[in-house]
């Protein structure tokens, strides 16, 4: 059985608030700019996925940067793109340091 619908509905309110309060945060803290600047080139989200990919510190981080790329895309069109340049540019550090790790160490440290 499916969940109710009311609760579907205020668990899909509850993330748009979250995500306009992301929003609003980093307008606030990050104004637009008043005078026109140059401007990154264009580039898609498929070249990037695959700079990414090529980029990433191990096989693992490659898959991952997939994901990455796939979530910060869906919702890149709700932000505005000096919020998706600041995740692009944090994902990117993710994917190329070579101690991350996405599961926890084997041996129970979680320093290492």
């Amino acid at each position: 059985m499916g969940q109710h619908p009311n609760f579907e509905n205020r668990a899909v309110v509850g993330r748009a608030m979250r995500l306009r309060r992301e929003i609003d945060d980093f307008e606030a803290k990050w104004p637009n700019l008043a005078k026109r600047e140059e401007v990154l080139p264009a580039i898609s989200w498929t070249q990037l996925e695959r700079q990414l990919v090529d980029l990433a510190a191990t096989p693992a981080q490659a898959d991952m940067a997939r994901h990455l790329v796939s979530a910060t895309r869906k919702l890149a069109p709700f932000k505005p793109p000096e919020m998706v340049l600041r995740e692009i540019l944090c994902m990117t550090w993710v994917l190329l340091d070579e101690n991350f790790r996405a599961e926890p160490d084997p041996a129970g440290d979680p320093m290492n």
